[in-house]
This record gives C-alpha cells, structure tokens and sequence, in this order.
C-alpha cells in the first residue's frame, strides 16, 4: 500500500448554483521557523508526521470533499517531493514564488490557465495546517457559497491579549487589549477567483492572508468558527502536539469501526 492509498478516489464533483469550488495549496515554504536538523534540506510540510508527510494529512481531507473539482499544489520550481505520491486528485505545479502571497498568486494564474473560471470559488489552505477535516471544509463551503465576498475559518480569541515592548530591562507589558472582538485566522479562506486574484495582485506580495487582500478593498469576509485544533504547524513543539491529536483521532475512528462490526 502506497501513502496516497488513503486518499479517497475523486468523484464527479456537481456543480451548484452557487459556483463551482477549487482547492488551492501554496506548498512552496521553507518552513524556518519549524527549526529541526533537516529543516534546511526538507521544508516542515514534507515532515514525516505519524509516519507519513505533513501535506499528505492536509490533502487527505480535501480529498473527502465531494464538492471539490480540483485540488492545485502551487510547490517551488524544481520540487519533486510530491511526485513519488501521484494521485488523479491533486494537479501539482510549479508556481511558488519568493513569499507566500507570490505563491498563491501564481496558483490562480494557473487555476485559470487549467480550466477553472473568474466566478468560481477558491479555497486556499496552508499544506501546513495539517488537521483540518472535510466536515470543517464543508461547513465553510456551506456557510460562503452564497455570501457575496466569502470567508474563512476561524477561532474566537480565549486568552487575555497583551501588547509588549523590549527594553533595556526585557519584554514588558505595556497594555492588555480587548478581546470580545478578536478572532485567530485559520484556513482554508474561500473567495471568487477572480475577485481574489484582484485583490493579491493589488495588495502585493507581503499580505499575510487571502481575507487580508480582500479587506484592503474594503471588503468585509465572513467569519465561520473552527475548533483550536486547526492550527498551522510552525515551532518544533507543534509537531508532537499534532502526532498526539492525530493518534488520538485514529483511535477513536478504530473505536468507531469495532463498535459498527460488533453491531452487525
């Protein structure tokens, strides 16, 4: 059995009134911050995680969104990881560019030049952020294709929030901020390809997210809540945390399908 056996084989996706949906990975990060001591040779989403690569978890639960017509891995020039792991699901190019905002802009590009359309929705997901389900890729379908921007998902902010200053004596609080109105961007982040492709080409190649481009244009993206789990994979304690949830999640699946055989 291969990695990519546990990718389920893709199914006609129907089409809706509302449009029709793409998956976008930009996947061509380096990954410095997940500091390790194959970190310059082996980018944090190509790390092995509960024994297989990071990106496969990712596009494990795209690929269980029937919605989907397509799913488009945007990697660096010259990146062959993902080829040993073909799957008739995934279209893999190579369009990275220099930051993260360069790399998805290049995956539209090639979304349009690969058949998809201006109107169509586009969901655009960090390879890293590896614990997303198809159930929370569904519910933010749900919740934006008849939204007339689109939106994200994301987590209310539960923690007291602090503002900070380095100085001569060390890191200081200067201010606690409010939170009731705070939340944690997440991904996947779901807008109209071509109002998108706008919106990064205008906002140039250090905005941080898909839903920051959009508000530059004065734009107000939809919130849809999502659990704490789904959280990107950045510091070197990350990775144990995700084995832990990803262990536990297999578990109870295991628990889930011995409970329906013992029923029959």
């Amino acid at each position: 059995m291969t990695e990519t056996d546990s990718l389920p084989p893709p199914s006609p996706a129907p089409l809706s009134a509302q449009g029709r949906f793409w998956a976008l990975l930009p996947c061509a990060g380096v990954g410095a911050r997940a500091a390790g001591p194959t970190a310059a040779s082996l980018p944090k989403q190509y790390h092995l995680l509960a024994g297989r690569p990071v990106v496969l978890h990712t596009l494990a639960a795209f690929a269980g969104v029937r919605r989907l017509l397509g799913t488009l891995v945007a990697v660096a020039p010259g990146d062959h990881f993902l080829d040993a792991h073909a799957h008739p699901a995934l279209r893999v190019v190579p369009c990275g560019g220099r930051t993260r905002a360069d790399t998805v802009l290049g995956g539209l590009q090639a979304l349009l030049a690969q058949g998809a359309q201006p109107g169509d929705w586009v969901l655009v997901h960090d390879a890293a952020r590896c614990l997303v389900t198809s159930g929370q890729i569904d519910a933010l379908i749900d919740e934006c294709a008849d939204d007339s921007v689109g939106g994200l998902l994301a987590q209310r902010l539960a923690d007291t929030l602090k503002t900070g200053v380095d100085g001569p004596d060390g890191l200081r609080v200067v201010g606690t901020l409010e939170r009731s109105d705070k939340w944690l961007a997440q991904t996947p982040q779901m807008f109209r390809i071509g109002a998108l492709l706008a919106a990064m080409a205008q906002a140039g190649p250090h905005v941080t997210d898909e839903a920051s481009a959009m508000e530059a244009l004065g734009l107000h993206p939809r919130l849809v809540p999502a659990g704490a789990q789904n959280f990107k994979l950045t510091y070197p304690e990350d990775f144990a945390l995700a084995a832990a949830l990803l262990a536990q999640r297999q578990q109870g699946e295991s628990v889930v399908s011995t409970s329906r055989c013992e029923a029959i």
